[in-house]
């Protein structure tokens, strides 16, 4: 059962919302930066009458207290953009700082949630528990999640929920399957050690160019025959710095890459091959070998009872035909550390519409959402956080 009073709530402030979104979009803020649009969701917070600390250094805490005792629900959204150049030349909220733009949604992300959060406000009275509404930092660069849990984000939370904008998604569907959702992503670097030379006398050298090498191209083999086929699993060195000289022999070589699955034991093993293969190739050819594993985040995993919940809320709320059930991606999202230790689940909001030229890839210079799915967001945070609430036995 919904809310017809949290619809109506939704719905008379979509254009607020709106140009909420587009006043973040004009004004972009990397990870860690998000002075300005911490201040502005504070000063929303303000107006619509809802209690908040600030997390440090950017990032907001606030919580909802409902009517009757009860559970706490955390909703989650960030808020950092990227390092990227906006390339559209029509947009009036284009990006008005060069080389940063939110080219990932976290704008739409921010603006849905205060309007749930004025929505719930509004409904305070009937709500049987407390809403905790996140909204955080640097998820761009994995480290916001963490430092927002540390800082007592699901501290007495039972259970959070959170969603992203979809682009690869049709406008008008939304998917929230059970189990695997986003992989791990960790970073990888491995630094090769030889010995460098004339280019002309190779046999008083140890060539890093032909380690390394040497390494890039067994690595697949740890995808290939260590990792069962039914677990996915990536490996991608996608930086080789090797070499200084057409004819010197490479004394140094470090590689830069990411390691991508979606389990934790499978994560594991492959940390441990890679730095197996990486000592014995160095050893083959007489080199020595340094790996620097770095972990990023962790799978996004749907609890079942959770995204079983978030399905019936979207079936509910905008009909059988809307609910879609997207494949997992090997993209990563720090939202994994909210709900490592608390249930949870994580949706998509699909916005793609080649029409209105919103289907472009996720931190690509062109990517847009289409504002319009933007109401059904809002609806969606505030709508599992009323109906998780009235589950007597959730």
């Amino acid at each position: 059962m919904t809310s017809q009073s949290i619809t109506q709530a939704v719905h008379a402030w979509k254009e607020a919302m709106i140009a909420f979104r587009r006043d973040l979009h004009a004004h972009p803020e990397l990870p860690w930066e998000e002075i300005r649009t911490t201040q502005k969701v504070a000063q929303a917070l303000d107006e619509i009458g809802i209690s908040y600390r600030l997390t440090q250094p950017t990032g907001i805490i606030a919580e909802i207290k409902g009517g009757q005792p009860g559970k706490t629900v955390a909703l989650r959204a960030d808020m950092d953009a990227l390092p990227v150049q906006e390339l559209s030349t029509t947009l009036s909220y284009k990006s008005l700082t060069d080389g940063k733009m939110h080219a990932c949604g976290h704008d739409a992300h921010t603006s849905m949630l205060l309007n749930a959060a004025r929505a719930l406000q509004e409904n305070r009275a009937g709500l049987r528990g407390n809403v905790r509404l996140i909204f955080q930092p640097a998820e761009e660069i994995a480290e916001g999640a963490r430092e927002m849990v540390r800082q007592g984000a699901v501290e007495g939370v039972d259970n959070v929920f959170g969603m992203h904008i979809w682009t690869t998604t049709a406008s008008g569907k939304i998917s929230c399957n059970v189990g695997s959702s986003f992989a791990s992503a960790d970073l990888l670097k491995v630094r090769f050690k030889g010995r460098g030379g004339h280019g002309s006398m190779p046999e008083a050298c140890i060539d890093t160019a032909v380690v390394a090498s040497s390494f890039v191209m067994n690595l697949q083999a740890i995808v290939a025959r260590e990792t069962s086929p039914l677990e996915s699993a990536v490996v991608t060195i996608g930086r080789m710095e090797v070499g200084t000289r057409f004819n010197v022999i490479a004394e140094n070589a470090v590689l830069d890459g990411t390691v991508r699955c979606f389990d934790v034991a499978t994560r594991e093993r492959l940390k441990a091959a890679i730095e197996r293969y990486a000592h014995h190739t160095a050893e083959i050819y007489g080199a020595t070998a340094e790996v620097e594993y770095t972990y990023g985040t962790l799978p996004v995993i749907n609890e079942e009872r959770s995204a079983l919940l978030a399905q019936s809320v979207i079936r509910d709320a905008f009909g059988e035909e809307v609910l879609y059930a997207e494949r997992p991606t090997t993209g990563g999202e720090d939202f994994s550390y909210f709900i490592e230790n608390v249930p949870g689940c994580f949706a998509l909001l699909g916005c793609g519409n080649k029409a209105k030229g919103t289907d472009w890839a996720h931190h690509h210079g062109c990517f847009n959402i289409d504002e319009d799915v933007m109401v059904h967001g809002a609806e969606l945070y505030a709508q599992y956080a009323w109906r998780y609430l009235l589950q007597d036995d959730f």
